[in-house]
């Protein structure tokens, strides 16, 4: 005679469907099948939270409306998720984008300082940038935000 397989769930896990159970521990939410864990990423990586939930409904684990009644996310972003990860795989979460190559431009204050002296000094942003190892578009977002002040040395 079989014995019957139980989820088993720790108690502060949320149930997705009644094998599939979420729970938040130490910063990482971990994906649980049945008790055992099958997925987990940190709180803050909307990503491979993504990347998870709509594995999770292609693999037939859980239905769309599943992720938006416990995750409180709209229907049209699994369904955007979903369709990313069924038609481009991994790599339309994690590989390269074909879209804008850059960093962000945010630096921070000791870097700004450190370009504000050296715009002081009268050297160009272009310089200032290759020095630093940044773009020179960023020095000129900073400068039209007003957080960089560029001085004109007159003759």
């Amino acid at each position: 005679m079989s014995q019957l397989l139980l989820p088993l769930f720790p108690t502060d896990t949320q149930l997705l469907t009644p094998y599939i159970g979420v729970r938040e521990y130490e910063g990482y939410v971990h994906y649980l099948l049945n008790g055992l864990p099958i997925y987990n990423h940190s709180k803050t990586d909307h990503l491979r939270f993504r990347y998870i939930t709509s594995h999770l409904v292609l693999q037939g684990l859980c239905k769309n409306q599943d992720i938006v009644d416990l995750f409180h996310v709209s229907h049209d972003s699994v369904r955007r998720w979903k369709k990313k990860l069924s038609e481009g795989g991994e790599s339309a979460f994690f590989g390269v984008s074909e879209g804008r190559q850059g960093h962000s431009s945010k630096l921070f204050p000791e870097v700004l300082e450190r370009i504000q002296s050296e715009l002081d000094k009268g050297k160009s942003a272009y310089s200032i940038a290759k020095t630093e190892g940044i773009s020179e578009g960023s020095i000129r977002y900073w400068v039209k935000q007003g957080q960089l002040k560029k001085t004109t040395i007159g003759t």
